[in-house]
């Protein structure tokens, strides 16, 4: 089991690191944007639709994982604190199996889109051909990260006997 752990650790951990990448590349994009536009009265042109389609994509979706490894999800459990530790632990493993469920239905129909927009060759309609279907791929690939950190939350919850 430790094994696993550590598997879905180092995923989440390279998710999150292409993640912060793609914030890194975003805001050195968008800085030298506006220096072009500031400095030469000129354009990057594209620059509006790669933040969009590319780096806010990524950096969403490739996160998810790492932020539900490390319990960092905002969670509304006001009344599950005053409870005792059995029902919270209760209360706990119902989320985690509600979670495993909407992120395995979100994993197992998002491959499939991918596959179909890069067969596609999927493009969003700008001044230029400007492809999209790389970026479908964050999707599938941030959906199995948190579906993972959940699987080993809820392995790591029921072997400790308590709520993480």
């Amino acid at each position: 089991m430790q094994g696993f752990h550590t598997v879905v650790r180092w995923l989440n951990y390279a998710s999150a690191t292409l993640a912060c990448a793609m914030l890194v590349l975003m805001m050195l994009h968008i800085t030298l944007d506006v220096g072009v536009r500031y400095f030469f009265n000129g354009q990057i042109v594209g620059t509006l639709e790669v933040v969009s389609f590319y780096y806010m994509v990524a950096l969403v979706f490739l996160a998810l994982g790492y932020v539900e490894l490390r319990n960092e999800n905002i969670r509304v459990d006001l009344f599950v604190q005053m409870m005792p530790w059995g029902a919270q632990l209760g209360f706990y493993v119902l989320a985690c199996v509600l979670g495993l469920v909407f992120f395995g239905m979100l994993f197992w129909q998002t491959p499939a889109d991918a596959l179909r927009a890069t067969q596609r060759g999927e493009e969003a309609m700008a001044n230029f051909d400007f492809i999209i279907w790389p970026s479908r791929w964050s999707l599938p690939a941030g959906f199995a990260a948190v579906f993972l950190a959940i699987l080993s939350n809820l392995f790591t919850s029921l072997a400790q006997r308590r709520a993480l």
